[in-house]
């Protein structure tokens, strides 16, 4: 009997393992994603900003003309 109540204790113990590791990879994923969604935001942000420089260049150029 002690036996059978050592091997349901293990296998609860280890179920709670599977569980806890599996919901660190899901939130390894999330903020993989988030990460990834931030570089890209900030790729964008960029654009717009030299963009906005050439603009201001070109615009100075023309002004000097």
């Amino acid at each position: 009997m002690k036996t059978l109540l050592a091997i349901a204790a293990a296998a609860a113990i280890a179920g709670c393992g599977v569980e806890t590791a599996s919901t660190a990879a899901t939130a390894a994923s999330i903020k993989k994603q988030e990460l990834q969604e931030g570089q890209k935001t900030m790729q964008r942000a960029q654009q717009k900003i030299d963009a906005a420089a050439q603009q201001m260049q070109q615009r100075g150029g023309s002004a000097e003309q």
